[in-house]
């Protein structure tokens, strides 16, 4: 899930590699790169970097199914959640759109209506 200031990423990393760090940083930078070279006006802050992301991350590991779930449900939502859409599908650069299309969830997944951003939905427990 891409949004304007950060982005959702669900990963496994090969056993006994927990180097998230530095897969976060090569994403970002090839993320921004690739924005650059598209002729995407990006902007420098003071300290010379792209002011495109922000600068911590959080990871979480997967506990389990349900946990996967839940945290699936969040990304989707997250477009709702922070305003930039009312319903779900209606944000393009989600993988809620691959999903569908493998039969994977309905196409009004999240309601056919719009969801107002006070009603919680989309929050982790």
């Amino acid at each position: 899930m891409i949004l304007p200031d950060h982005f959702h990423l669900l990963c496994s990393l090969l056993d006994g590699d927990a180097d998230f760090s530095t897969r976060i940083r090569l994403i970002k930078r090839g993320f921004t790169i690739r924005l650059r070279d598209a002729g995407i006006p990006l902007y420098r802050n003071a300290r010379g970097e792209y002011d495109l992301w922000q600068r911590r991350f959080w990871e979480h590991p997967i506990r389990d199914e349900a946990d996967f779930e839940r945290h699936v449900d969040y990304i989707h939502y997250n477009p709702v959640k922070h305003v930039l859409v009312t319903r779900i599908r209606d944000w393009p650069y989600s993988s809620i759109h691959r999903d569908v299309r493998r039969g994977l969830l309905p196409v009004d997944w999240g309601g056919a209506e719009p969801v107002p951003p006070e009603s919680g939905i989309g929050e982790l427990p």
